[in-house]
Parts: structure tokens; C-alpha cells; sequence
């Protein structure tokens, strides 16, 4: 696969899938990189607990995605 370091997909994982999707995920990101972001690209929900807010990223797949490589990358050096 060209550019095989942006993508690689371990199916062997317990957690695999951890999404419902009908795509390859990208496992690179298993813990998205963004998630300290307060903004970012990709579909998070805010749920306020206790008077806090906190950012849900479990139904987002951004990070999972192989042509968000970049994208990420560029997020994470601003």
C-alpha cells in the first residue's frame, strides 16, 4: 500500500471495530490525537456532567479514516 505509514488496520484488536462502520479503520489513531482540541474537524458531542463539559468523540471517525492522514497532522502541529 503506498504511504502505508498513514494507515494500518489491526483487525486482531479486541476492541476492533470500535466503530460501526461499513469502511477500513485506520487503527494509527485509536486514541484520537485531537481529543484535547477544543476545536477540531472532526463530529464530537459536548455533554455537560455535573456542571462540566465534556467532549464525546466514541461516535466520531474522523481519525479512522486514511485520507485524514494529513489533515490530522497539520491540526496537530498549529
Amino acid at each position: 500500500m503506498k504511504n502505508s505509514f498513514k494507515f494500518f488496520e489491526n483487525k486482531e484488536c479486541e476492541y476492533y471495530p470500535c466503530h460501526n462502520t461499513d469502511r477500513p479503520l485506520n487503527c494509527l489513531f485509536c486514541y484520537c490525537p485531537l481529543y484535547a482540541k477544543e476545536v477540531c474537524p472532526g463530529t464530537p458531542q459536548y455533554l455537560e456532567i455535573n456542571g462540566r463539559k465534556i467532549k464525546d468523540c466514541s461516535g466520531c471517525t474522523f481519525p479512522h479514516k486514511r485520507e485524514n492522514y494529513d489533515l490530522i497532522m497539520k491540526y496537530l502541529t498549529e
